[in-house]
C-alpha cells in the first residue's frame, strides 16, 4: 500500500492516526499484546495507539500521558502532563513495575537538519527507555520509535543493556523515505540499574 493511502485509509476508517497501522502491525506480528494487558502509553496524544490497544484487547487498561490535549478515549485512563513528572500521577506511580507493555510514538520538532533531529529522537528514546525499565514488569515489553541512523547503532546498544531481547521493526504503513522505525523490546534485564542515558 501507497503511504499516502495509509493515512487516506485511516481518514475513512475514523481512525485519530496513520500511526494506528504501524503498531497494529508490530502487536499482529509480534503477538505481545495479550488480554488484561496492563498498558502504558507514552506521549499518547492525539490517541491512535491507546484506541487500538483497546480495540485489540479489550480486557486491558491502559493508562495514558502526553503534554498536548488528547480527546477522550472510552476506559483509557489520559492525563495532561508532561512525562518528566509521571511520577507525581499517582494512578500510573502505584503500577510501576507492574506494566506488561509500554508504548511510545514519541518524536522531536524536526529541523530538517539529520544531525540535529538524529541527536534529539535519541534522548527522547533513552528517556522512554528510562520510563520503561522504571515501570514494566520482569516480562515486560517496550516498543518505541527511533530514527535510523549514524547513531541508530549506539542507541540500539544501549537499548540492548537494558532489555533480554531487542529487535528493530519497520512497518509497512511507515513512509519508505522516512528514517522511523520501531524497537521492540522484551525482557527489562534485572540487578543492578541499566544506564541508558
Amino acid at each position: 500500500m501507497h503511504a499516502d493511502s495509509w493515512a487516506l485509509k485511516a481518514k475513512n476508517l475514523g481512525l485519530r492516526s496513520r500511526a494506528v497501522f504501524k503498531l497494529e502491525e508490530i502487536l499482529t506480528k509480534t503477538k505481545i499484546l495479550k488480554k488484561n494487558s496492563l498498558v502504558l502509553d507514552i506521549g499518547s496524544a492525539p490517541g491512535g495507539w491507546s484506541e487500538l490497544i483497546k480495540a485489540m484487547s479489550p480486557s486491558s487498561s491502559v493508562y495514558a500521558i502526553d503534554l498536548l490535549p488528547m480527546d477522550p478515549i472510552q476506559d483509557v485512563e489520559f492525563f495532561q502532563e508532561d512525562i518528566a513528572n509521571i511520577d507525581q500521577i499517582e494512578e500510573i506511580f502505584s503500577l510501576k513495575s507492574k506494566f506488561d507493555l509500554v508504548i511510545s510514538d514519541l518524536a522531536p520538532n524536526l529541523t530538517g537538519i539529520s544531525s540535529v533531529d538524529q541527536a534529539a529522537m535519541e534522548d527522547l528514546v533513552l528517556a522512554a527507555v528510562r520510563f520503561a525499565l522504571e515501570h514494566l514488569g520482569p516480562k515486560g515489553v517496550f516498543i518505541g520509535k527511533f530514527f535510523e541512523g549514524e547513531r541508530a547503532d549506539a542507541l540500539r546498544h544501549k537499548v540492548e543493556k537494558a532489555f533480554s531481547v531487542v529487535r528493530v521493526r519497520k512497518p509497512g504503513a511507515s513512509r519508505a523515505k522516512s528514517a522511523e522505525a520501531y524497537l521492540v523490546a522484551r525482557q527489562p534485564i534485572g540487578g543492578e540499574e541499566v544506564c541508558v542515558s
